[in-house]
């Protein structure tokens, strides 16, 4: 129960378009613990707004590789809940509801600005975050008049206009207290011109509906927060507690991806034949959960776990990551 004795409630929001990389997972398996470890129920949201990236098949390879790991949730796709659906290409509806209430405030603002535009600005003095730029303002003081005329030549997408006089601060669970102006933000997308809702909006509505009390999510997502808090305080809820946890870069420091091997938990599973208890293991020492390699349950590590634990820095995996992976060492320190 949080302080307010409210149920405990975090959630897994991954997006269906590729396989679970060892980042995603240590990710995954931090939110499990902290929630777990305070008798919270767990929600699996399936983020598959974009068709075109999102498939079914990859869906089911998600959650299969979560249980495979020993993670577990009480609402999802799979087992259903009282806040069905619980992928976002189904709730839709209620997104459409949400960005109804923010134009009746004057919230919102249609953006006719072209990829051309937006790069051009990407020069210019702006703050900088996970999304890119931030925007300008260009189309935020068009008159009505100025909005005809360029509705005639392009269909717009729609902005949320931040206060660029406040400052969001928040404590972090993990990367501890930290404040951002909402001039750095810069004004957001919540609808792009093709009819899609945008992550920031969409993300806030369901945590809301889903009543979520506890988000963990990766470091990348850490400077939005501040246009989540925005989104909000608009809707007069209540934030969840967020926490970020590092990033899991490649030997060479870079993101993970294909080229530092086989990074992905269907690849270690198949093709190394990698226990998934090993991966815990491996991934619990990374996250600075545990001061060795071993093969370890998810449930095995509540008893222990400690959120202020968790590395701030980024995490680079070692030269040798596939030999201590796959069993060669279970002494090694970080």
């Amino acid at each position: 129960m949080t302080s307010s004795g409210q149920a405990v409630r975090g959630r897994f929001a991954p997006t269906p378009s590729g396989r679970l990389h060892l980042g995603n997972a240590m990710t995954a398996l931090l939110a499990w613990l902290q929630i777990r470890s305070a008798g919270g129920e767990m929600v699996l949201r399936l983020e598959d707004l974009d068709r075109q990236r999102c498939r079914p098949e990859l869906a089911k390879l998600l959650q299969g590789e979560l249980r495979w790991l020993g993670l577990d949730w009480d609402e999802g796709p799979d087992v259903g809940g009282p806040h069905a659906p619980y992928e976002q290409s189904g709730r839709t509806a209620r997104y459409e509801r949400v960005l109804d209430e923010l134009q009746r405030q004057g919230r919102l603002y249609p953006c006719y600005c072209s990829r051309a535009d937006l790069q051009a600005a990407a020069s210019a003095p702006h703050g900088l975050d996970a999304e890119g730029p931030a925007y300008p303002g260009t189309c935020r003081q068009l008159t009505a008049a100025e909005r005809a005329e360029r509705a005639l030549r392009k269909t717009p997408s729609l902005r949320f206009a931040m206060d660029e006089e406040a400052t969001y601060r928040f404590e972090d669970g993990i990367a501890g207290e930290t404040a951002f102006a909402g001039a750095s933000s810069g004004d957001f997308v919540v609808r792009r011109a093709d009819g899609i809702v945008a992550y920031q909006l969409a993300v806030v509505a369901d945590d809301i509906e889903m009543e979520i009390t506890d988000v963990l999510r990766g470091w990348d997502l850490l400077d939005s927060t501040p246009r989540q808090l925005a989104l909000y305080a608009a809707l007069g809820a209540t934030p969840p507690r967020f926490a970020h946890s590092p990033l899991v870069l490649g030997a060479d420091g870079s993101r993970l991806s294909k080229r530092h091997g086989a990074v992905s938990l269907s690849e270690l599973r198949e093709q190394y034949d990698v226990r998934a208890e090993r991966i815990v293991g491996f991934l619990a020492w990374l996250a600075g959960l545990h001061d060795r390699i071993e093969e370890l349950k998810p449930v095995e590590l509540l008893a222990t776990f400690d959120l202020s634990a968790v590395r701030r820095q980024a995490v680079t995996l070692p030269d040798r990551w596939m030999e201590l992976l796959s069993g060669g060492d279970t002494g090694t320190t970080f």
